[in-house]
């Protein structure tokens, strides 16, 4: 495999602007769905059949379903939707294993291997504007046995999880689609409370993380967000002795946007990331990937750090049976 296709492997890419199709013959790791591209069961199935056998390798089709405020099916559903984690959790054990089974065998149904869930931010700012009731609890052990449950149940039904939005976003007074996010706790009172949830699920053997656009003090003093931040990324990897797939949330976001597209990938790159995501498929994504192509033929460490990438992208394919 050229470094190309290895680096086509990094980017999971949204169905706007097309450019997804001739993405997929050249490596294209991943695609992720939103409700405009979910109409009916039958077309959905459909579309996610087209885009496998149109791959040159076996695609990650991925979705954010993780019930309440964030949930991709509600075209499907006729406004039927699933409850969110905070009020599933409160409905006991056995409601939100049962409503997880229910999601994971609908998303199965379709074709769908990967959902971005469960968030396990540990929601203890009351006024933050994103997390809310997307969190299981304000308490990080009742975030953990949560996660426990969502996880293995994804798990079992051959979606693979992925918990976010490392290093926890529970806290913030504002939302990451709109600006870049400042948490000023230290290390230790990060590690309390917030890192928590991520360390116990790194331990339980989770196989994807996604590091969030939070600027976190603790981790740079200049406006690094975390998804950029080698220090985040080495912490994820060495403290908490990680060894899956480390992906961005997704890169139109406006807590990356001051970087420029490319040089932020680039630095993502650098800093450990393995995975982007992005919402669209417009030339100007498509191009981010080819200057990264030219790029890493002269540098060796981008060159290796996309080597590695590529080994873990395509050892969590294998686990969960896409590729031989």
């Amino acid at each position: 495999m050229d470094i190309r296709e290895k680096l086509y492997q990094m980017f999971i890419l949204g169905l706007d602007g097309n450019g997804y199709k001739e993405a997929l013959t050249k490596g294209l790791g991943g695609i992720i769905f939103f409700t405009k591209d979910i109409q009916t069961p039958e077309q959905f199935k459909n579309l996610c059949a087209e885009i496998t056998s149109q791959s040159k390798i076996t695609p990650f089709l991925s979705i954010d379903q993780e019930g309440g405020r964030v949930e991709r099916t509600e075209n499907i559903h006729g406004g039927k939707k699933y409850l969110s984690a905070k009020f599933a959790f409160e409905k006991g054990e056995e409601f939100l294993r049962n409503q997880t089974d229910e999601i994971a065998k609908e998303l199965k149904s379709y074709g769908i291997n990967m959902n971005f869930a469960p968030c396990i931010d540990v929601n203890t700012n009351p006024n933050n504007p994103i997390i809310g009731e997307r969190a299981f609890s304000n308490k990080p052990e009742e975030v953990i046995f949560g996660q426990k449950i969502v996880s293995t149940t994804y798990r079992n039904n051959g979606i693979i999880p992925c918990v976010k939005h490392f290093p926890g976003h529970g806290d913030a007074n504002a939302d990451s689609h709109l600006t870049l996010p400042q948490i000023n706790l230290t290390l230790k009172e990060m590690e309390q409370t917030h890192i928590k949830p991520f360390a116990d699920a790194v331990k339980d053997g989770i196989e994807m993380v996604m590091v969030a656009h939070l600027h976190c003090t603790c981790f740079e003093k200049e406006e690094i967000p975390t998804s950029l931040s080698k220090n985040a990324i080495n912490y994820l990897r060495n403290s908490l002795n990680f060894n899956g797939v480390a992906i961005s949330d997704d890169m139109i976001m406006k807590g990356v946007a001051k970087f420029g597209a490319k040089t932020a990938c680039e630095m993502g790159i650098r800093a450990g990331l393995n995975m982007f995501i992005y919402r669209n498929s417009l030339p100007e994504t498509i191009d981010i990937i080819e200057f990264l192509v030219q790029k890493a033929q002269g540098d060796r460490e981008l060159f290796a750090n996309i080597e590695t990438s590529f080994e873990k992208i395509i050892e969590l394919k294998k686990k969960f049976g896409l590729l031989k």
